[in-house]
């Protein structure tokens, strides 16, 4: 990862230059998985900036779906699913600094890796649910259990798709609420955003002391818009690298990999989240890459890269991009010249 060492996150780390302490938070360690996002639960580990973290996360059904003969009314209860790890504590970390989360790799789980895929009555984008009031039934209910490993997630006999794992809800803690770990928002949550995998780090704002960063809800692959409102959920082994940026104000969760900059936004209906992802991007090229705002408005209209996270939870989630490409401080001079003129 040659892009790494010119990242923002080592750049303005305060932990960039540490060598990493290894913490390994495996489930004996986490014991109660948690389905809420907030500054009230109990920390289960205190790490400093700069290190590593290896997280033993569960399926976003926390093992309860095991065959394709399972029903899924029978066996969840709303809103108990998306389990997090976490609370994880982050030596120094205050209101106004950010967290930076590196994910190196995700590995399956287990003896037996697989993920589970389903359909869940009044859940997904192409049904009634409480949020979209209709009088039809219910679609069916409908199990796969698929068997994954580093390379393939193996769907069907006739359909075999690559392996490229991202985590589906990664977020800090608000200051005062504590909000269900099914509702993406401003701090991060269940956003299903498939950049947020390995080689990627996601910048979240800290709104507590000690950030509380929660992790969970690893997915093996995901389409845009996780249309029926399920990944290949799988259990994981999830190695992150944390650090901590002080002083850097943004309102919502941006992204960072080798080829662009995201800013990504929660909200419903879909048009609101894409605006506020567009506009984060837009106020982060302005303050950090030195273009006017207004032509960076206008440019993204022509370059601007809008990925789909979730169309499916409480809120949905849209992350707005551009190319690295276009951020060089050469060409910035020239279009700033050129609007100016």
């Amino acid at each position: 990862m040659e892009w790494l060492k010119d990242s923002i996150m080592m750049q303005r780390g305060v932990g960039a230059k540490r060598e990493p302490v290894v913490h390994h938070l495996t489930e004996e360690l986490q014991k109660v998985f948690h389905y809420t996002i907030g500054p009230y639960s109990q920390p289960v580990l205190h790490v400093k900036p700069g290190d590593r973290i290896i997280v033993d996360t569960r399926d976003a059904f926390e093992g309860a779906i095991k065959s394709e003969s399972d029903s899924p009314t029978a066996l969840l209860k709303m809103p108990f699913l998306n389990p997090q790890n976490g609370p994880i504590m982050i030596e120094g970390a205050e209101k106004g600094d950010v967290v930076a989360v590196y994910i190196e790799s995700m590995m399956p789980r287990g003896e037996d890796p697989h993920g589970i895929c389903c359909m869940i009555p009044e859940f997904g984008a192409l049904t009634g649910t409480n949020y979209t009031a209709m009088l039809n039934d219910p679609l069916p209910e409908k199990v796969r259990r698929v068997k994954i490993d580093t390379e393939y997630v193996y769907w069907s006999k006739r359909t075999t798709l690559d392996y490229k794992p991202h985590i589906g809800t990664l977020s800090l803690s608000p200051e005062i609420d504590s909000i269900n770990s099914l509702t993406p928002d401003n701090h991060g949550g269940n956003m299903d955003l498939p950049d947020m995998g390995p080689g990627s780090i996601t910048y979240l704002p800290v709104r507590s002391e000690g950030a509380r960063l929660f992790i969970g809800d690893a997915h093996a692959c995901q389409g845009d818009g996780e249309v029926c409102g399920v990944a290949v959920e799988y259990k994981s082994v999830t190695t992150i690298r944390v650090d901590l940026i002080k002083s850097w104000a943004i309102d919502w969760p941006r992204l960072e990999n080798e080829n662009c900059i995201m800013g990504i936004g929660s909200a419903r209906p879909l048009e609101d989240a894409t605006r506020i992802a567009y506009k984060e991007l837009i106020l982060w090229m302005a303050k950090d890459y030195g273009f006017d705002k207004w032509d960076a408005y206008m440019l993204l209209s022509q370059c601007g890269k809008v990925r789909l996270g979730n169309f499916v939870d409480p809120k949905y989630t849209v992350g707005a991009a551009i190319a690295k490409s276009y951020l060089a401080a050469e060409g910035n001079a020239e279009l700033t010249t050129a609007v100016a003129s």
